[in-house]
């Protein structure tokens, strides 16, 4: 099994999607990327781990990676290992005890655990030919490390900041901080209005 090495460029989200938000890995040594839609839940996930936005309980993926972790276990790599019917399938690789698992998984909660544990994300080859496309050029530009398409953004972008926000309100909500969620809640407003 031949497979690539890939790091997340970006996350979009974008409401031809219907809510669903897209991840869009490149390849390490090259500029490939393969997009792959996920759910607003995972996408939310990958972001805050990415900003490293701890939130005030455990997510799933944060008690997933504490169960490995006290079992003594790591995870090796995630493989995004198959394209069937235009949905993708995964492989979370495990070692616990000098035992290796593969676990499958859903790409989106394969790639949110990889972040967590810092594991590298890999895909085999035939799915990158399947699926993936190198980027454009325009006027002899080279666009490599630009996003693809209206609606992606990285870790540092509007989008991102949104998120980290709504994670905060949240926060000040729950704790009955409601001057600061006001204000939290007008930060998001300001930053919603300036897109």
């Amino acid at each position: 099994m031949n497979k690539i090495q890939c790091e997340i460029l970006g996350l979009s989200s974008s409401p031809a999607t219907g809510g669903a938000y897209a991840i869009l890995l490149k390849e390490m040594n090259s500029s490939r990327r393969l997009p792959i839609i996920i759910g607003a839940f995972e996408a939310q996930a990958i972001a805050l781990e990415i900003e490293g936005i701890n939130p005030p309980r455990p997510l799933t993926h944060d008690l997933l990676k504490q169960v490995i972790d006290t079992l003594g276990g790591s995870v090796k790599e995630v493989i995004i290992d198959e394209l069937r019917e235009n949905t993708f399938f995964a492989k979370i690789i495990l070692e616990v005890s000098a035992l290796t698992y593969e676990i499958d998984s859903r790409p989106s909660d394969a790639i949110a655990i990889a972040v967590r544990t810092k594991a590298p994300i890999f895909v085999v080859e035939n799915v990158m030919e399947a699926a993936a496309f190198l980027p454009t050029t325009e006027q002899g530009k080279d666009t490599e490390d630009e996003l693809p398409g209206e609606g992606f953004f990285n870790a540092n972008s509007k989008e991102a900041q949104i998120a980290s926000l709504q994670t905060k309100l949240r926060e000040a909500i729950e704790s009955e901080e409601y001057e600061r969620a006001a204000k939290l809640r007008d930060d998001i407003q300001k930053l919603t209005n300036q897109n």
